[in-house]
């Protein structure tokens, strides 16, 4: 019923909980730098390979295929050691926001000239989870630049990242993140998709405690608990902005992406629904994944319906801004250090090929957006500095 080549994805245990899995444990560091090369290594993978012609299916598997090979080469002496794939590959298209991997049976999405694609994925190792998301052109290059409000678009959301990503220092509420990302949309002419989440990454935990919204509604507003940074943490920083209004809608395209919901048991009734659900603990534990890994698509699909309804899975919906906006991405991991900031997962942006008139104005801003991830040391005055040799 599972895909054969995902039995090292992930698996559900108790092992090492008496081991220090906090940023201040040098090991920890080392696993979330591993988990984040394979991330940045597979997502240029994908991208390089979106062309005029390619299928958005195509580019799913590829993507964890990925994943699983490079996880699969390494640790392999460790007992009970999982590791794998963090956040299935999701390819999102124009104005579909997020979550986008389709089923095998679905007819294919071929990719043309000119969409926005948006590469969404994350790797894991012994629990502790690196993803990254990009945003392309089909098309694009160096001979064919992006310029205009497309180029605005890609501009504007990778510079809210970088600012973001600038905010994360310790004692920083996360409603002060909160503004420099709108205030950032509003200096493109962009809207940020509301309410969306920048999480905490906790070890099994991709969306961990502590939260930074973007453009909050009016209940969201009350929801989210004001929180500040603290050294030692890992984020998720996740920035997704519209052309349009930012207002995410559901558009019936069936959800293929879930994580079990650890805060809920209940004891399935149907045969299809307890393996579906046990190969779920077994494969993947606690990391989201897609149906699209299942080998007998027609049981997981049966499967999965008893599990949502009961509340043992978390949906990731596929939504969708208005039909003729487009919608960008770009998502990093970034550690909070004592000694600054480590971006460890997340590609830089290519300037030469997105060419953007707009930048960001506001001095505030500007200050955040160029000041450094890792603050230069202030020398120390030497103390009874000799007096010069005589010549």
């Amino acid at each position: 019923m599972v895909r054969k080549d995902s039995e090292s994805s992930c698996s559900s245990d108790g092992s090492h909980t008496h081991e220090d899995y906090t940023l201040a444990n040098d090991a920890v560091v080392t696993k979330y730098q591993v988990a984040a090369e394979i991330t940045n290594a597979v997502l240029k993978e994908v991208l390089a390979n979106i062309k005029e012609g390619a299928i958005a299916g195509d580019l799913c598997d590829l993507g964890d295929k990925l994943i699983l090979e490079k996880t699969g080469k390494l640790y392999k002496k460790e007992k009970n050691f999982t590791k794998g794939i963090a956040m299935p590959t999701c390819i999102s298209i124009d104005n579909c926001i997020c979550h986008y991997t389709p089923l095998k049976s679905e007819a294919p999405v071929v990719l043309k000239n000119g969409q926005v694609v948006k590469v969404d994925l994350g790797t894991h190792i012994d629990g502790l989870i690196a993803t990254a998301a990009h945003t392309v052109v089909v098309g694009a290059s160096k001979d064919n630049k992006v310029t205009g409000k497309l180029a605005d678009l890609l501009r504007g959301t990778h510079d809210a990242l970088e600012i973001a990503i600038r905010s994360l220092r310790p004692d920083t509420e996360n409603t002060t993140i909160t503004k420099n990302i709108d205030k950032t949309a509003a200096e493109f002419g962009l809207t940020p998709i509301e309410n969306m989440l920048s999480h905490q990454l906790e070890r099994n935990e991709i969306d961990g405690e502590k939260k930074i919204i973007q453009n909050s509604g009016e209940k969201q507003k009350g929801e989210i608990e004001k929180i500040k940074i603290d050294k030692h943490e890992a984020y998720a920083i996740d920035i997704l902005f519209s052309t349009g209004k930012g207002q995410p809608k559901d558009m019936d395209t069936r959800t293929t992406v879930f994580r079990k919901n650890e805060q809920v048991s209940y004891q399935l009734k149907m045969k299809a629904s307890r393996v579906f659900f046990s190969d779920v603990n077994k494969v993947h534990g606690p990391m989201p994944f897609s149906l699209r890994s299942f080998e007998e698509e027609v049981k997981a699909k049966m499967g999965v319906v008893e599990c949502e309804k009961y509340g043992l899975l978390v949906p990731y919906p596929v939504l969708y801004e208005k039909e003729g906006e487009l919608v960008a991405q770009f998502k990093a991991t970034v550690l909070v250090m004592p000694n600054g900031l480590l971006k460890i997962a997340g590609l830089p942006f290519d300037s030469d090929v997105y060419q953007s008139d707009l930048t960001v104005k506001d001095p505030e801003l500007q200050a955040v957006l160029k000041s450094a991830l890792k603050p230069k040391k202030k020398k120390e005055a030497k103390k009874d500095e000799p007096a010069a040799k005589k010549a």
